[in-house]
């Protein structure tokens, strides 16, 4: 497996232009093959979740064409509804094509999805938010077919958790449906208006999105549109650590600070100067950093979960002692074992992790276990003296567009290492030191 070599020490300075939002784009790659026309998404990332969604709507028969950062799609050759698991596996979000596929052909065969283990996503919400529409549900040992028989019809329905992805299937599926849906205590992230954006281009009515509640008055049929996905927060979140640990200067391009004003405000608790520009965000990093007031992960607008690990990786080197709960997935700690491996003095218990900063980490040989844990690892490294190997980056891929590449650009001493060359760890290492 791959990985990222990492000598420490380099202090991170320059700029960078902020990548789309991943979870802006794969919901709105999802929602093409509702719009039965020709659709171009821009500022789509070059990740591998990316691929795996274009790997579905590919087999479900629509036609992709992707350059650079722009892609393509014909959703009116869309042919069957059915996805099989070993595509649904490949990424946790995959389940957001139920939606699309209901829209579009009033049936949808799929499997539970796949994606980092990071705790349940259980499709319950999903479930539900369908059957108001009318849709029927037939579970055959794992394999899901749902049927809207006498079409989708608008309903009122209330979300027991603010679910973005149950949020995203509801508002597809019910642009299609017969008569009005309002939806209750909808998930109000940036992603979620996003999308509301893209569903209106398509021909929707959809109000209220990035709200508690969205109305959305349903139509007979949707169109093909052009579309521009908003930059990503929480890439930003690795790139603003990155430069906060090493005492760095980042003016990060793109960065919407509407979008992240509770990590905006962890950072300056923790004593970096922050400057809300027209074109971005600039951050300066004090000598040390503070430790952290109380953080506790809240559905938006509180402070995301997908940026708990970065700012705890960041808390690990903070004078003094930060408190993080995590509210939003029951296994999402994961990174806390690989960054004690580093030096950071952490003790955790069931959902409350307690982070005595140190003052220095020491560079490991890590496993990335997820996305967000992976980036945060790649965070500590920067950090930390010596060299970190971060293995497993396949789940860092899924998320951040060359990590690698933009890093070094800022000054860092990274370089990915490829599954040919892991058994030469000592040499790897020596070598990583060397490279800057």
């Amino acid at each position: 497996m791959a990985a990222f070599v990492i000598a420490g020490g380099k202090r991170l300075e320059g700029e960078h232009i902020l990548q789309g939002a991943k979870n802006s784009a794969l919901p709105i790659l999802a929602a093409t093959v509702a719009s039965g026309g020709e659709c171009v998404v821009h500022g789509c990332p070059r990740l591998s979740d990316v691929d795996a969604t274009l790997n579905i709507l590919r087999h479900l028969g629509c036609g992709v064409r992707q350059e650079g950062h722009t892609v393509t799609v014909d959703a009116s050759t869309l042919c069957h509804g059915a996805i099989p698991g070993i595509l649904m596996h490949e990424m946790r979000s995959s389940i957001v094509f139920l939606g699309p596929l209901l829209a579009a052909l009033g049936y949808a065969e799929l499997t539970a999805p796949g994606g980092c283990e990071i705790g349940l996503r259980p499709i319950g919400l999903h479930l539900d938010a369908m059957r108001a529409l009318g849709v029927e549900l037939h579970n055959d040992a794992g394999r899901l077919s749902f049927s809207a028989g006498q079409g989708l019809r608008g309903a009122r329905f209330s979300l027991s958790f603010p679910s973005v992805g149950a949020t995203e299937n509801l508002m597809i599926a019910a642009a299609r449906a017969k008569g009005v849906t309002v939806l209750s205590n909808a998930a109000r992230e940036p992603e979620i208006l996003d999308l509301a954006r893209f569903l209106n281009a398509c021909g929707a009515r959809v109000t209220g999105a990035g709200g508690g509640t969205v109305v959305i008055e349903g139509v007979a049929r949707l169109h093909g549109a052009e579309h521009t996905v908003i930059p990503d927060r929480i890439a930003a979140v690795t790139f603003l650590t990155a430069a906060a640990v090493t005492g760095g200067e980042l003016l990060l391009r793109k960065a919407v600070p509407e979008h992240m004003d509770a990590v905006l405000a962890t950072l300056e608790q923790a004593g970096c100067r922050l400057r809300r520009l027209p074109e971005g965000i600039l951050l300066r990093a004090p000598q040390r950093l503070r430790h952290l007031p109380s953080l506790r992960t809240m559905p938006y607008p509180g402070f995301p979960t997908d940026a708990q690990a970065g700012m705890m990786a960041l808390a690990g080197i903070a004078a003094g002692t930060t408190i993080v709960t995590e509210t939003i997935f029951e296994n999402r700690f994961r990174h806390v074992a690989e960054l004690c491996r580093m030096g950071a003095n952490i003790r955790v218990e069931d959902r409350v992790a307690v982070v005595e900063g140190v003052a220095r980490l020491h560079g490991a040989e890590v496993d990335a276990c997820d996305l967000r844990a992976g980036a945060a690892l790649s965070v500590a490294g920067l950090a930390a003296e010596g060299t970190t190997r971060v293995r497993d980056i396949r789940h860092i891929e899924r998320g951040c567009e060359r990590l690698e590449t933009a890093l070094s650009a800022l000054g860092a001493s990274i370089y990915k290492e490829e599954e040919a060359e892991s058994n030469e760890q000592t040499d790897s290492a020596g070598s990583a030191a060397e490279r800057n």
